[in-house]
């Protein structure tokens, strides 16, 4: 069944979905659909929400993984909306939010689960858990022209670097904004206010928080990136969204050949690997 609206599922369906985190999927696309569920699933998230356009066909095996709410990516409420509403909504849980062809990893997920994850960052007394947005590509464009390819999937082992993020004239305490990537690489063909690649996927929904258009929160202690004690865990979500970007914008896919570089290593879909590149850490939890 698919709701006609976010706002009708969560009017009908938020007080009824099993205890547990919630996962709100946007969909601008079909690329990596079923692939982006199942992994979700698999990590433990049992609430999984798909914003995505009305006639959007799923895998059979994914109908009874995800709850399917239409919503044009272009046309009806962005991310941000759909997120502080979900917040809005499902008081004192914890939201993930990601976009197709994109994978949460966190330290240990081989062997641990999202909801083992929560319990240890609400232990350490946070209410967020601070994102690096790493890009996965195709190394093959030519058998793979969208840059989207699981079997063959390819990130930068180097070339990352954070500013410091200033507000009002005042340094953030605790505050970096993460460069890197592809969006470092082919930064021409990004606007200089889409090229950071940090984001807090992963929260504790709170009265009166508001996610905005930067993906940044109206409560700053949700935006930094450790307690003020001690170094926190940190996430990753592995991500084909701005390889998709380049090869489907007609500005940019015919600059852009190949993605490899020197600093191209294969993705071996795990985190150790994530931990070993300083991509995430796993902060006090061994």
């Amino acid at each position: 069944m698919t709701a006609p609206s976010l706002d009708a599922f969560l009017k009908t369906n938020a007080a009824n979905l099993p205890k547990g985190p919630v996962a709100l999927i946007f969909a601008e696309d079909d690329v990596g659909l079923g692939s982006t569920i199942r992994h979700h699933a698999r990590i433990g998230f049992a609430n999984i929400l798909l914003l995505a356009r009305e006639g959007t066909v799923l895998p059979t095996d994914c109908h009874d993984l995800c709850h399917l709410i239409t919503n044009d990516p272009f046309n009806d409420i962005p991310l941000n909306v759909a997120v502080t509403k979900a917040n809005d909504a499902f008081a004192g849980r914890w939201i993930y939010y990601c976009y197709n062809a994109e994978y949460l990893h966190f330290p240990f997920c081989e062997d641990r689960s999202i909801g083992e994850l929560i319990t240890f960052i609400t232990e350490e007394r946070r209410g967020s858990a601070f994102t690096y947005v790493v890009d996965l590509y195709a190394a093959d464009l030519d058998s793979n022209p969208n840059g989207y390819s699981l079997e063959n999937a390819h990130l930068d082992s180097s070339g990352y670097y954070a500013l410091t993020r200033w507000k009002d004239g005042n340094v953030m305490d605790r505050q970096l904004s993460i460069y890197g990537g592809l969006k470092w690489r082919f930064e021409e063909h990004l606007p200089w206010t889409k090229r950071r690649i940090d984001r807090v996927s992963l929260f504790q929904s709170r009265k009166g928080l508001v996610l905005d258009e930067d993906q940044l929160f109206n409560d700053e202690e949700y935006n930094t990136y450790q307690c003020p004690w001690h170094h926190s865990a940190t996430i990753s979500i592995c991500s084909f969204r701005t390889a998709k970007y380049l090869k489907s914008n007609p500005g940019s896919t015919f600059d852009v050949n190949s993605f490899a570089w020197a600093k191209s290593e294969k993705f071996h879909w795990n985190s150790q690997q994530l931990m070993d590149l300083g991509l995430m850490e796993p902060g006090q939890w061994f």
